[in-house]
């Protein structure tokens, strides 16, 4: 006859006794002399601590009419630099050649290590309205715009005395340096007049 059958119950020959499956979960065990315990898988580490962040900046300030540049993160000042800028340091440039700064929102497009100046950071100028703007004056709007060092083999003391670039934005070597490793690359920089 088919059917459910029960299996066969131990004889008193078989002990009964609980078994322990062979990967016991090392979290808690019981032990023989009493109630569950906590397993010790090796020394008691501390409590994880927060990971730091890399100091980086997340936005770059520049106020061209006080020869300031400010890198700021979460909307607080993290550094400030005195610059130097174009010959010709008034007002937004307009086309190749005429020295200024430019003045808008632009981001860190790229970088140099092998610079002229000592280390140069991108900035994405000129924008498509710059474009618009050279062109609508039958000229071009230039490029190559930078935060840079200074001329490799000229002292600190040349930046200080004048505004002396081609509109790029140049700083010390030892701050280029620090900015360098503070500013990534897609970094905001808005430049004021």
């Amino acid at each position: 006859m088919w059917g459910w059958r029960p299996s066969p119950l131990p004889t008193a020959k078989e002990p009964l006794s609980p078994t322990v499956p062979q990967e016991t979960p090392p979290e808690v065990c019981a032990s023989q002399d009493g109630p569950a315990q906590q397993a010790s898988l090796g020394p008691q580490q501390p409590p994880a601590q927060e990971i730091e962040e890399p100091l980086q900046a997340d936005w770059i300030v520049v106020l061209k009419g006080q020869r300031i540049m400010r890198l700021l993160r979460r909307g607080e000042l993290i550094r400030e630099y005195q610059i130097a800028l174009g010959k010709n340091p008034t007002g937004p440039k307009m086309r190749q050649g005429d020295n200024r700064t430019p003045e808008g929102l632009y981001i860190i497009s790229g970088r140099n290590p092998n610079s002229a100046y000592h280390r140069a950071l991108k900035i994405s100028y000129p924008d498509p309205i710059d474009i618009i703007n050279a062109r609508s004056m039958g000229t071009k709007a230039g490029g190559n715009v930078m935060i840079h060092g200074l001329p490799n083999g000229v002292s600190n003391k040349y930046r200080m005395e004048r505004d002396w670039t081609n509109g790029c934005i140049a700083v010390s070597n030892e701050e280029m340096e620090e900015i360098w490793n503070l500013v990534p690359d897609g970094t905001p920089i808005e430049i004021l007049p």
